[in-house]
């Protein structure tokens, strides 16, 4: 089991609510309930991992490339979070998987990050680099994301709007750290088909789930005094955010045709596949609050159209899934 398999929970969360934004309501429900027996069960089978595997666990944790998806748990946490809000109305529920959210990321990223900075012998860079790296990214703004939906129903609810903001900044910064590395990496070092795996799409992901944040805060400014006075900052960092997501998706999509077709490099399931559903369903949602904060509609027109593309995505790799499962039990 890779450290990385919530991002099954973390795609199936973020296209159920780009359904539900866009009207796909039965569609919508029918994979939020989906996603809690999902959640539920990578759950039980990590805790069982544990038990079972501990030392498994431990050289996970001790891997460059490996180790980093311990942070889908964190994003997972706060997406299902996000359903129950703005799916179920469940506001309680959205609240305690935020707590379970702040709790992991603190968890995950001083642990991770330590070992990995100490640890004496590490990988080159070339080895070492991943678009996985930027899941700390994806988990840190997944928490400024929810953090901004719940702020309404605490009693102090400009305390946890500036704790939003803060996870937002700290997210955003950690992205332009890593993805220059990635960038040097791909740019400077032989790349070869095998090691273009479907993480690369979190390059997108990361800065789409950023877009979001900063669109959530800007439409809550006007119950914050502090938002209110940042406001142009918020609309334009959120606006740069979107337009290096909108970048990213030609050049991933002319990659993916240079590692599939002209490489020829077999297409087969692969838990990390869910990692390039992710970013896509995110993209359609940020670019629907984007349009609201900034107030220009033709942005949600785009949305609308892109949910298809996420929702084939997520058929597509489950449909994978299945298959892979199918395989296996045979083989068994």
């Amino acid at each position: 089991m890779h450290p990385a398999y919530f991002a099954l929970v973390m795609a199936t969360g973020i296209v159920s609510i780009a359904a539900h934004l866009t009207g796909l309501t039965r569609v919508a429900y029918g994979l939020f309930w989906l996603n809690i027996a999902f959640y539920a069960g990578l759950w039980a089978m990590t805790a069982a991992r544990v038990i079972r595997h501990r030392q498994h666990v431990i050289d996970d944790l001790m891997d460059h490339g490996r180790s980093v998806g311990f942070f889908t748990t964190v994003a997972a946490t706060c997406v299902l979070g996000s359903q129950f809000v703005l799916l179920g109305g469940m506001w309680r529920a959205g609240a305690a998987l935020w707590f379970a959210g702040i709790a992991l990321w603190a968890l995950i990223t001083y642990s991770v990050l330590t070992i990995l900075t100490v640890k004496t012998v590490k990988p080159p860079l070339a080895q070492g680099i991943s678009g996985g790296w930027l899941l700390p990214v994806v988990a840190a703004q997944s928490v400024s994301v929810l953090g901004t939906q719940l702020a309404p129903g605490f009693d102090a609810p400009e305390k946890i709007l500036f704790f939003s903001l803060a996870m937002w900044l700290g997210g955003g910064m950690l992205y332009i750290w890593i993805i220059s590395i990635i960038f040097y990496r791909y740019t400077f070092f032989p790349l070869l088909p095998s090691e273009l795996a479907p993480p690369y799409w979190i390059n997108m992901g990361a800065v789409a789930i950023s877009t979001l944040a900063g669109a959530l805060l800007v439409l809550a400014a006007p119950a914050s005094p502090l938002l209110t006075g940042l406001l142009p900052f918020l609309k334009g960092l959120a606006l740069l955010f979107w337009s290096t997501a909108t970048w990213w998706i030609p050049m991933l999509l002319v990659l993916g045709t240079w590692r599939h077709v002209v490489q020829r490099f077999p297409f087969k399931y692969d838990p990390l596949y869910w990692g390039a559903v992710f970013p896509l369903g995110m993209y359609t949602v940020c670019t629907i609050r984007l349009s609201q904060a900034l107030d220009v509609p033709f942005l949600a027109t785009l949305a609308g159209a892109f949910v298809f593309v996420a929702l084939f995505a997520w058929l597509v790799v489950a449909a994978g899934w299945v298959l892979s499962l199918r395989r296996e039990s045979f083989n068994y």
